[in-house]
């Protein structure tokens, strides 16, 4: 019975052969961080996290600040009874998250730390945003943009001459027909909305791509960045051998790697001015006849199509550029003579080792000072920092009904400084009719007579003010009463230098 149920001839072995590799890819594929961000309980958890704390807009965040958002966010989730969320600190769950390789942390370009995601979590978000969309992804405008794309293809990569000139034939003529006929007056061929909305569709699947995408491309960049750092700290090759590796490196990533020709070939296109401008004034026509059935969302997406070509294209060139500057920081600050004087004194040491070793015993010891010695600090500084501290202070509260009354124009001038117009005014006269006055008079006796406004105690440094600057009064060594009126009526008495019409004795004695 075994030789007859059994499986034994060639063509049952490829079977098992060929099921038994294929588990083996497929089980290799659920190792990678992609699915095993969605392969796990906790994934719609996890998901609508990362969601809430990126975007197109914001695609790197703080360290201290995405620890406090995601605490925070389980938190709230905890509370209204979620299940499988993540447990610990936001700290915490952010360091899983990075050795799951859904998150990388990285130094910003303002010297910052801060967290943005992995090509690996942005497929899986990619992927769900995708699964969350009721439209379908069959329709005639996609298996037109399939025959068109195909025809393109054929057309750029055909080896036979003739064929390529059949194709642009074929397209010149399909071109000139249809032009002639507009020409003409033809017909303009209204697209329904159906149709439109599957174009748009299709145009936003595609600039969903783009963020995964860059990511990629950044992360090999990374990837050669850290290699180049192992080298240069394990010393396991020359800094010339290194150099060769790293230019090696780059052209392989450039040229072989699938990410590498793309990014290669999307730099070149986003260098050329004229196309970003036609894509722009395209996608700006496009919003406008889509205005009828585009979201708010789709729009955003639409008009944020260059942007996020730039955004993916400097970020990559940045991972490139910190390459390059490892590079350079290296060999602009390794010391060739220092390194020859610490390898003598390793080979030294190694010498006189061995010839310690000949000589001693099995229990012989050496007493070397293994630990540093003790550091004289005063103080370690025994608290850090905590973004919660940085909390702004509660608004205050209002206070409308214990407003007092406003002031008026005239209690606004009594509580002011003085008058100084009226003063002068008064002065001045007061001058022009000294001679007429009998028995004369001093600058108290006329404060006395000003209006009650006018004798205030501020006053009465202005009156000395404008007294001081007449050549027409001397000081004589007296004091006189001022005798001032506060804006409430309370009076105040001032005994102020006795100024008066004339000359000061030193004057009379010149």
């Amino acid at each position: 019975m075994l030789s007859t149920t059994g499986v034994s001839n060639g063509e049952g072995t490829d079977d098992v052969s060929e099921i038994t590799g294929e588990l083996a890819r497929v089980a290799d594929a659920f190792k990678r961080p992609t699915l095993s961000l969605l392969n796990q309980r906790q994934a719609p958890v996890v998901v609508a996290v990362l969601n809430t704390c990126f975007s197109r807009d914001m695609r790197m965040v703080p360290t201290a600040r995405l620890h406090v958002l995601v605490e925070g966010l389980l938190a709230e989730m905890a509370t209204s009874g979620t299940a499988e969320v993540p447990a610990g600190s936001g700290r915490e769950v952010c360091m899983r998250w990075t050795a799951a390789q859904w998150l990388i942390r990285s130094t910003a370009q303002d010297g910052n730390e801060v967290y943005s995601l992995t090509s690996h979590a942005q497929q899986a978000l990619d992927f769900i945003a995708n699964l969350r969309q009721e439209r379908t992804g069959l329709s005639e405008h996609r298996i037109a943009n399939i025959v068109a794309t195909a025809r393109r293809i054929n057309r750029e990569s055909n080896p036979d001459r003739q064929a390529r000139i059949a194709i642009l034939a074929a397209e010149i003529i399909e071109l000139t027909v249809e032009h002639d006929r507009l020409e003409a007056g033809g017909e303009i061929k209204a697209m329904t909305e159906d149709r439109m909305l599957e174009g748009f569709d299709e145009l936003l699947s595609l600039v969903s791509q783009l963020p995964s995408d860059f990511k990629r491309v950044e992360e090999a960049f990374r990837t050669v960045r850290t290699d180049i750092l192992e080298d240069f700290r394990a010393e396991r090759r020359v800094p010339g051998e290194v150099i060769d590796r790293y230019l090696e490196r780059i052209d392989h990533l450039m040229t072989a790697t699938p990410e590498g020709r793309a990014f290669d070939g999307a730099f070149a296109l986003l260098r050329d001015d004229d196309l970003l401008n036609q894509l722009r004034s395209d996608v700006n026509v496009l919003i406008g006849q889509g205005e009828s059935f585009l979201v708010d969302s789709d729009r955003v997406g639409l008009r944020g199509i260059v942007p996020l070509m730039r955004q993916g294209l400097d970020s990559v060139l940045d991972q490139r550029s910190r390459v390059t500057e490892v590079l350079r920081t290296y060999i602009t600050t390794r010391d060739a003579a220092k390194d020859r004087e610490l390898d003598r004194v390793l080979r030294s040491l190694q010498g006189g080792v061995s010839t310690w070793l000949s000589t001693a015993g099995p229990r012989e010891s050496v007493p070397v000072g293994l630990l540093p010695g003790q550091m004289e600090i005063e103080h370690l500084r025994e608290r850090y920092y905590d973004p919660s501290d940085d909390v702004p202070l509660p608004d205050l509260p209002e206070a409308d009904d214990e407003q007092p009354e406003g002031l008026s124009m005239e209690e606004l001038r009594r509580r002011g400084g003085p008058r100084m117009a009226e003063l002068d005014a008064a002065l001045q006269a007061a001058l022009e009719t000294a001679m007429d006055r009998s028995g004369g008079w001093s600058l108290g006796q006329l404060f006395s007579e000003l209006p009650e406004p006018l004798r205030r105690p501020v006053d009465v440094l202005g009156l000395l003010h404008l007294a001081t600057n007449s050549n027409d009064l001397a000081l004589i060594p007296d004091t006189e009463p001022y005798f001032a009126i506060r804006s409430d009526g309370t009076t105040r008495v001032f005994q102020v230098p006795v100024l008066a019409p004339g000359s000061s004795p030193e004057e009379e004695e010149l």
